[in-house]
């Protein structure tokens, strides 16, 4: 259970300030340090949340992005709710450049980032040292990312992912980056994921996480890096007695697509195995590492039953294709598909009729995201005041969202990865293929951890990561105002008071039951 206002407010205000006494390092290891890259100027109208609860402009920024900033929820009101689920839902048509800056070069003692986007003179060196070179999305071919330490890929892509997360105004994009992530987890410690998890993230998961899931799935089914982490590779028959590795080929059913209770058989898993053989890539030791490729010699070309549907012989590698567009289409897929997007997006135990109406669309429009996610903003059941602040966050929203809120600047430095490390919810860490939990259960024991974050970021012990407090509260108007930006509504009474008595009041805030919950 989530602690109540009520207790939080009677014992949380000495609990969070005892530990976070000794967390994290001295605030002038952050002063010395340089290039913190994600502060947002403090500009324009900065109106505050007025309601004495969650409105429906809060409640679509606590669902559809990482947290609001500073002046969102005047920007959003100013456009309306309708006209900033559209704008997320195209993301192409945002401007990205800031964040796409941060990721591919970096910011050095730059004020306002996008100073970085003025012209420069032709041959002129980038004064900007380059960031993440190996996750350079123009440059960077998947055989090259071999000659990168495996253990600097996974904190580089976790960085930039944390960064992307804090800095992207494409924000549904990164909500649905994660939310992929997740349903195709991958992990990168098992063989040479390891370095194929980087082109997995950025041509499979950021490629169509906002597009056509037919196109999603199958990017997914021939991903290098998927193809060590389910032994795609080794799914091979060279003689007649060899049997199919069936590991994908569960996942891809039970995960993937129908869903557990979808209706397939052992049978069926056999079948799809059979027509995933020959599938492989090319291992480190080879010529044109981390290639996929198709070994007709080793596929099973003899005719296959799978879900019902007869799938003749000769086919050879349009096996695949036609498995896809079997299981893509299936009922259950839309069912399954629609159960996990309302359950993360309405509530852990998501409504009947939302998931019903999710599934729908996603039927009628043939697989599109954009088309479901569309369906599922305009469900009663979404829209209802009662839905409003009744989800926990994850671990890693809850980081991110702490520094979106209080427009910290941050690096996304190892102090803030080890902070998502103790809350077990660091990103690519997931060992199964079910990927993190979505359910407030799992992650009720994490409040300690919340607290001391809180604590150590506003108090300056987080390397890598600072919160100018006086000078948010300054450009906010007031206490009031602040509170009202971190909560997303005007504060309670009795949260006035705890403020002002805490000593250390935006900490408070960060680490309360409204702010934990979206």
């Amino acid at each position: 259970m989530r602690p109540t206002r009520r207790q939080f407010i009677a014992a949380g205000t000495g609990a969070i300030l005892a530990t976070g006494a000794g967390c994290g390092r001295a605030g002038d290891d952050v002063r010395r340090r340089i290039g913190l890259p994600t502060h947002r100027p403090l500009e324009g109208d900065l109106t505050p949340p007025g309601a004495p609860e969650i409105d429906p402009i809060s409640h679509v920024l606590n669902r559809l992005t990482f947290g609001a900033r500073p002046g969102d929820h005047r920007r959003v009101a100013a456009m309306g709710v309708p006209a900033f689920i559209e704008e997320q839902l195209a993301p192409d048509r945002i401007d990205d450049r800031v964040c796409d800056r941060v990721i591919r070069r970096g910011f050095d003692h730059l004020e306002d980032p996008r100073s970085s986007l003025l012209p420069r003179d032709a041959g002129a060196p980038d004064p900007l040292a380059r960031m993440f070179p190996a996750l350079d999305h123009q440059s960077t071919r998947v055989g090259e990312l071999y000659e990168f330490k495996d253990k600097t890929l996974l904190e580089d892509l976790s960085r930039a992912t944390l960064l992307r997360a804090v800095l992207s105004e494409r924000q549904l994009l990164e909500v649905m980056v994660q939310f992929w992530t997740d349903h195709f987890n991958i992990d990168p410690s098992k063989g040479e994921s390891r370095w194929l998890k980087a082109a997995d993230d950025r041509d499979v998961i950021r490629a169509h996480a906002l597009g056509d899931f037919r196109m999603l799935l199958r990017a997914s089914a021939v991903s290098p890096a998927m193809l060590w982490y389910l032994d795609g590779r080794v799914n091979r028959r060279a003689g007649s007695g060899d049997r199919p590795n069936e590991n994908y080929a569960r996942e891809l059913l039970e995960l993937h697509t129908l869903g557990v209770h979808g209706g397939y058989t052992q049978q069926d898993v056999l079948e799809v195995a059979r027509c995933l053989t020959g599938w492989t890539v090319r291992d480190r030791k080879r010529f044109l590492r981390g290639r996929v490729e198709f070994v007709e010699r080793l596929h099973d070309d003899g005719p296959k039953r799978v879900l019902g549907h007869e799938i003749p012989a000769g086919l050879g590698a349009g096996d695949l294709d036609r498995v896809l567009d079997i299981v893509a289409a299936h009922p259950a897929t839309a069912r399954h598909l629609a159960w996990k997007l309302c359950r993360r997006f309405i509530a852990d135990e998501p409504p009947e009729t939302a998931m019903a109406a999710v599934a729908a669309a996603f039927t009628a429009a043939g697989g599109s995201i954009p088309a479901a996610l569309r369906a599922l903003f305009a469900t009663p059941e979404f829209n209802a005041p009662a839905t409003r602040a009744a989800k926990f966050k994850r671990p890693f929203h809850y980081v991110v969202s702490a520094l979106r809120a209080t427009n910290a600047r941050t690096d996304a430095s190892r102090d803030v990865l080890d902070a998502l490390v103790r809350l077990g919810h660091a990103p690519f860490r997931w060992a199964t293929p079910d990927g993190y939990p979505e359910e407030a259960t799992h992650w009720q024991n994490t409040l300690l951890w919340r607290w001391n974050f809180a604590t150590a970021l506003v108090g300056g012990r987080v390397r890598g990561s600072t919160v100018d407090a006086a000078d948010l509260k300054e450009k906010l108007g007031g206490d009031d105002a602040l509170m009202a930006t971190v909560l997303g509504r005007r504060p309670s009474e009795a949260e006035r008071v705890a403020y002002h008595q805490s000593g250390s009041g935006l900490a408070l805030l960060l680490a309360s039951p409204a702010f934990q919950s979206c």
